[in-house]
């Protein structure tokens, strides 16, 4: 009599535990990035998030990516280096400059970084 067939699954389940947990997160991890892809490429591909009115909930990369500049042209416009994921509406209330005048020095980076 013939021992009964185990499925190739249960077999490296058994045999190689570590391996199809490595296996198991390392898809996931890949399913995580191709759905942030594809999240940010649909985002970035709407006309309508280009070239927006600068406004103070923006954070200085929204504004490099909307404008499509690099982003050190928007660091080098700001009066303080700003942490991380700062609004202009934060960096405006820390340094005591009026929103309007901070959003008109960063236009006029844009505007200088776009000419060729």
């Amino acid at each position: 009599m013939t021992p009964p067939r185990t499925s190739a699954l249960r077999y490296l389940w058994a045999h190689h535990r570590l391996g199809v947990i490595g296996l198991a997160l390392a898809l996931m991890l890949v399913l995580v990035f191709a759905l942030r892809l594809t999240l940010f490429t649909i985002h970035w591909s709407d006309p309508d998030h280009r070239d927006q009115p600068i406004a103070g909930w923006m954070t200085p990369g929204y504004i490099a990516r909307s404008y499509n500049v690099a982003p050190a042209v928007i660091r080098d416009a700001l009066p303080i280096a700003a942490p991380a994921r700062s609004t202009l509406a934060d960096i405006a209330a820390r340094t005591s400059i009026p929103l309007p005048v901070l959003v008109s020095h960063i236009e006029n980076a844009i505007n200088l970084a776009k000419q060729p």
